[in-house]
């Protein structure tokens, strides 16, 4: 199968620290990844390379055929690639509801003059809006809170909400930066299946960052592996977990007979 999102040799220094060095990796439709490694080893870097944040050194990116090199990020994300953040980034004084609205008007077709004089297109249109957020809403179990403040919700729903918002814009290719970060077992066994279920339901392409190694070994098919901005590993969660490279990168010392990557490890 042909490749949605195909990544060639990525690399991004700052001054003379090399963030992120000929990263390469492919998705391709209904795929379900993750990219792993210790604090510091440059996933959230490559994230922000991919969504325009920064602009890679050298290197190629595309999405469907489509050249993403140098391109801003509403451009990406009009392309059909759509993230979350360690640090949930909702607008928090606005409704539940309206964090997912907002999302929605990327595709939006109307004019600003058609908005300015709320022409019937606009008025349709806007309805359709409201109730794709709305249906959206209510896939996520979120559908009794759309008029609360983003910022009241607890944690959980919080991290749910973002997801959506982010499936609001219709994407090929979804990116999932720590979405288990804070939550608690049962939060996180709930978050395992709602991965594969938007995976399924909304047939996306996603790419996982995440610290915690059982929900990784849990969800994903492959797993790409960096340590300092250079891929030490790549392959199915059984390969990577016992990889000797891999567990001296995770745990600082070469790898035990027996050993394996620790389920629960938090670097």
């Amino acid at each position: 199968m042909t490749a949605l999102l195909e990544v060639q040799g990525i690399s991004l220094s700052f001054g003379g620290l090399k963030a992120v060095s000929d990263f390469s990796i492919a998705l391709r439709a209904g795929d379900l990844q993750g990219l792993i490694g210790p604090n510091g080893a440059g996933k959230t870097t490559v994230f922000n390379l991919l969504t325009g944040v920064y602009r890679a050194d050298r290197g190629s990116i595309r999405l469907g055929g489509l050249d993403l090199g140098g391109a801003k990020p509403s451009r990406i994300a009009a392309a059909g690639l759509a993230r979350t953040f360690q640090n949930i980034r909702l607008f928090g004084d606005l409704s539940v509801l309206d964090n997912v609205r907002v999302a929605c008007h990327l595709r939006a077709a109307t004019s600003m003059a058609g908005a300015i004089l709320r022409t019937s297109a606009h008025r349709g249109e806007e309805a359709a809006l409201r109730a794709y957020a709305t249906e959206l809403l209510e896939i996520f179990g979120l559908g009794d809170r759309t008029g609360e403040q983003a910022r009241n919700l607890p944690y959980g729903d919080q991290r749910r909400l973002e997801i959506a918002r982010a499936l609001a814009t219709s994407p090929k290719v979804l990116l999932l930066d720590e979405p288990a970060a804070g939550m608690n077992p049962q939060e996180k066994a709930a978050l395992s299946a709602l991965i594969r279920f938007v995976r399924d339901r909304f047939g996306v392409a996603i790419l996982l960052i995440e610290h915690d190694m059982g929900l990784v070994m849990k969800v994903c098919e492959g797993i790409t592996v960096l340590d300092h901005g250079v891929t030490i590993a790549r392959g199915t969660p059984e390969q990577v977990q016992n990889d000797p490279v891999v567990i001296e990168a995770y745990l600082g010392a070469p790898a035990q007979e027996g050993g394996g990557v620790p389920a629960e490890r938090r670097s």
